[in-house]
C-alpha cells in the first residue's frame, strides 16, 4: 500500500513524539564524549528527512541507546563511539541483503520481540524517574497538560497537539527563566577516525549488546509495529539497509550512531503521525537547531520534568503493543529482566524459555 506524504497539523504534532528520548541522550553524550552537538543534530535532521520521503510513514531516527547509555556511564571516547558506529553500520548494511534477517525473524518467537517492546517501555518509565527527580511539580503539571489536551482531542475534532504544546511550553518556560540562548554556528567539519586501539573496547562493550538490541527492537519490533499501526509492513531487510547507510555515511563526520526504533514509532504515532511528513517536520527542526543553535544551552533550557512526561506517554503507547503476545510468561520475563539485569540477558532467557515451552508442549502432545 502506497501512502501520500501529508504536511498537516497532526503530522507536526507527531513529529515531536520521540523528542523526549532523542534530545536528552544526544545532549548528554555530546557533553561526555566531546562530539559536536551541531553535527549530531545536523545528521539527525538529514536522515529524518530522507527516511520520511523513502518510507512515507513515520519510521523514526534514534540514537543507538546502548552506545549512548554506556558512553555516558563509562566516559567512552569519540574514537570508540565512532568505531562501534562503523562496525555496526557495515554489519547492518550487509544484513540488509540476502535472507539473514528473514532467518532471524523466523527463529526469534514473536513473544520475545514483544518482550523487548515491553521491556523498553519499562526502561523508558525507569529513565523518566531520573528526569523527574527534583522536578516532580513540573512533571505533574506536564502530565496534567498532556492528559487534558488528549481528552479534549478525544471528544472533539481538534487534533491531539499535546506533544507540540508541551514542547512549546517547555522551551518558553526555559527562555523566561534563563533568557534566550546565544546563537552558535556549526564549527568547521572534521573527520572522526577511530584508531586500532579503539576497536577492542568498542566490540566488547558497545557493538555486541547494541547489535542485539538493534536487531530485536530497531528492526524486527519496528517491522512488526509498522503492520500493527499502519497495515503496511516494512520488511526487516529495508530497515537494516537504512541503518547501515546512515551510520556509514555520518559517523566518520561527527554523527552519533543511529538506528530506527519501535519506541520512537509508537511515540510519533501516539501524537498524531501517520505519514512521512512527520519525519520531515522533525528533520527541519533538527536542521534549524544544528545550523542556528548548536550550543548545548538550547536543549538545556528544557526542564527534566517535561522530558519525563514525554517518556511516560511514549512508554504507555509502546507497552500497549508489547502486551499483544502469545506468551505472557515469556514476554513478562524479558520485560522484568530488561529492567533488573539488561536486555542481553533478558533476550537470552526469553529465547531459552520460549523454546523450552515449545519442547515441553511437543513432548506432551
Amino acid at each position: 500500500m502506497t501512502r501520500n506524504i501529508s504536511f498537516n497539523i497532526r503530522e507536526l504534532a507527531g513529529s515531536v513524539g520521540d523528542f523526549g528520548t532523542i534530545l536528552p541522550l544526544i545532549l548528554a553524550v555530546s557533553a561526555v564524549a566531546g562530539l559536536s552537538l551541531g553535527y549530531i543534530l545536523l545528521f539527525f535532521g538529514i536522515w529524518f528527512i530522507i527516511t520520511g520521503y523513502y518510507y512515507q510513514i513515520p519510521v523514526p531516527i534514534e540514537p543507538m541507546k546502548v552506545i549512548a547509555v554506556v558512553a555516558i556511564a563509562e566516559n567512552m571516547s569519540a574514537g570508540q563511539i565512532a568505531a562501534a558506529g562503523l562496525i555496526l553500520g557495515l554489519l547492518f548494511f550487509v544484513l540488509g541483503y540476502g535472507k539473514w534477517l528473514d532467518a532471524l525473524e523466523k527463529y526469534i518467537p514473536q513473544s520475545v520481540i514483544r518482550g523487548i517492546q515491553l521491556g523498553l517501555a519499562l526502561l523508558l518509565v525507569k529513565t523518566s524517574t531520573g528526569f523527574m527527580t527534583g522536578d516532580l511539580l513540573v512533571f505533574g503539571l506536564a502530565v496534567l497538560l498532556m492528559a487534558a489536551v488528549y481528552v479534549i482531542a478525544r471528544f472533539t475534532e481538534i487534533p491531539d497537539l499535546s506533544a507540540v504544546i508541551l514542547i512549546g511550553v517547555a522551551f518558553g518556560t526555559g527562555v523566561i527563566l534563563h533568557g534566550f540562548p546565544a546563537m552558535a554556528l556549526l564549527p568547521p567539519p572534521h573527520l572522526v577516525i577511530p584508531s586500532m586501539s579503539d576497536i577492542p573496547a568498542a566490540l566488547g562493550t558497545l557493538v555486541v549488546p547494541q547489535a542485539l538490541l538493534t536487531i530485536t527492537n530497531a528492526i524486527l519490533a519496528t517491522s512488526l509495529l509498522t503492520r500493527d499501526l499502519f497495515g503496511q509492513e516494512v520488511r526487516p531487510a529495508r530497515l537494516s539497509r537504512t541503518i547501515g547507510l546512515m551510520n556509514l555515511t555520518t559517523v566518520p563526520f561527527g554523527g552519533f550512531p543511529m538506528c530506527h526504533g519501535a519506541g520512537g514509532m509508537a511515540g510519533q504515532y501516539r501524537f498524531g503521525a501517520r505519514t512521512g511528513g512527520a519525519n520531515i517536520y522533525a528533520g527541519i527542526f533538527f536542521l534549524m537547531l544544528a545550523l542556528l543553535f548548536a550550543s548545548p544551552d538550547v536543549l538545556s533550557l528544557v526542564s527534566g520534568g517535561f522530558y519525563a512526561a514525554l517518556l511516560v506517554f511514549v512508554a504507555i503507547e509502546l507497552g500497549r503493543h508489547g502486551i499483544k503476545t502469545d506468551s505472557y510468561l515469556v514476554t513478562g520475563l524479558i520485560a522484568v529482566l530488561s529492567v533488573l539485569v539488561n536486555m542481553t540477558a533478558a533476550f537470552a532467557a526469553g529465547i531459552c524459555l520460549a523454546y523450552g515451552i515449545r519442547y515441553v508442549k511437543k513432548r506432551i502432545s
